[in-house]
């Protein structure tokens, strides 16, 4: 099949969740057969120089990057406010962007067309009036559950309302889109069970994040690992900064006075000022690394704390397939087969976060065997080249 995927942002390079998620789609699919064009969405926060895209990945994919601000302005968020509309999708309406598409779409035959998050599907008027290709949501997320969970855990009462009309507009548009739509692809079980229960003649199907997976053998650790906790995600996402906030505040007071000499590693992209100006014992602030994968081999176990979100959490499958024990709250396991304590520790309060953490410092052999668990979850239920053979099936079932 000819498949052109729209992506909210450049799926190259794959340094945080989305692009990571969406790069692994790119070459499951080409890998399956299927030839790709990719048009992406180029904004200040993700911002991809064309020229550094390697040559051979260009080839692959045809990809082609808009430039599009989504700088947050005052006026049209009032407006949208006034309008009951969704400020989230509005942003992501560019004049530029419609016309790469349109070009694209009187060039070129798709037989699939895949939006890669909600926020690319406001095209879809455009899209029916020049293609007759069937239309499928790869849905990264529920997108108003995140912002409803993090208006439910906002105190400020004016905050608190508006987030709660983000949320609101956001669910409405995120409703009416299904009326539009040929299929989903949900990355979390749970996710599609919402998309059926709200337009149940709507074929979806759910297909978790998937990777190269290996041998799920015993992870490399550094030696003294087992003393050091670590966090690595976008830190320019705000439910990692509402939990990570959360547990600097919470747990990590209590827990160096209970376990002197244990550290905590804090990294990840765009880290915002209030963490990486902090100065707190044992905490160390690392910001953007250069490989990920050699950053968990050096450190302990993960520290995932979230209480609001929606889908699936890449570092989180990433970090298990490192072989790492991973301490998070039932909103970050969503989306994951696990079994607690058996590959994954599970939280709900500040509580339990200090027993986890008191649990991984006295029992370093059990860590070990929680991390080769998760190893071979992932390896079983997150293979990228049995995934895409599901998602053949159901994108040659729409036709």
């Amino acid at each position: 099949m000819k498949i052109l995927l729209l992506c909210n942002k450049p799926p190259w390079p794959p340094l945080e969740g989305g692009p990571i998620a969406m790069n692994a789609m790119v070459k499951g699919l080409i890998e399956s057969g299927h030839q790709v064009k990719v048009l992406a969405v180029n904004a200040r926060k993700y911002n991809v120089n064309a020229s550094d895209i390697p040559e051979s990945y260009k080839s692959e994919t045809g990809i082609e990057l808009v430039e599009v601000d989504l700088s947050l302005r005052p006026l049209p968020a009032l407006w949208s406010l006034i309008k009951r509309e969704s400020y989230h999708v509005s942003r992501f309406i560019s004049n530029d962007f419609k016309a790469a598409l349109k070009r694209i779409l009187v060039n070129e035959k798709f037989d699939i067309i895949q939006f890669e998050t909600l926020f690319t599907t406001p095209y879809i008027p455009l899209i029916r009036s020049l293609s007759n290709a069937k239309l499928v949501l790869r849905a990264h997320n529920i997108e108003h559950l995140i912002w409803k969970r993090i208006a439910g855990g906002e105190t400020n009462p004016l905050k608190k309302f508006y987030l709660s009309h983000l949320a609101s507009a956001l669910e409405k548009y995120e409703k009416q889109t299904l009326n539009l739509l040929d299929g989903v692809v949900a990355i979390t079980a749970t996710d599609a069970s919402w998309f059926i229960s709200e337009k149940s003649n709507l074929p979806v199907t759910a297909i978790p994040f998937g990777m190269k997976t290996t041998a799920a053998g015993a992870a490399e650790s550094s030696p003294h690992a087992h003393k050091n906790f670590f966090h690595l995600g976008s830190m320019n996402w705000m439910p990692n900064q509402e939990g990570i906030r959360w547990f600097l505040k919470e747990v990590w007071p209590e827990a160096t006075k209970l376990f002197p000499g244990i550290t905590f590693s804090l990294a990840g992209r765009s880290m915002p000022g209030e963490f990486s100006k902090l100065s707190a014992p044992g905490v160390v602030v690392d910001g953007e690394v250069p490989d990920a994968s050699e950053y968990m081999k050096q450190h302990g176990v993960m520290i995932v704390p979230l209480f609001s979100g929606s889908g699936i959490r890449i570092k989180i499958i990433e970090g298990m397939m490192a072989g790492k024990a991973i301490i998070t709250t039932p909103v970050g396991a969503e989306g994951i087969n696990y079994t607690h304590g058996v590959n994954i520790m599970i939280v709900e309060t500040a509580g339990e976060m200090l027993n986890a953490i008191e649990f991984a410092l006295k029992n370093p052999e059990a860590i070990d065997s929680i991390g080769l668990a998760a190893r071979k979850l992932v390896a079983a239920e997150h293979n990228n080249d049995v995934l895409m053979q599901k998602l053949n099936s159901f994108y040659i079932d729409l036709y």
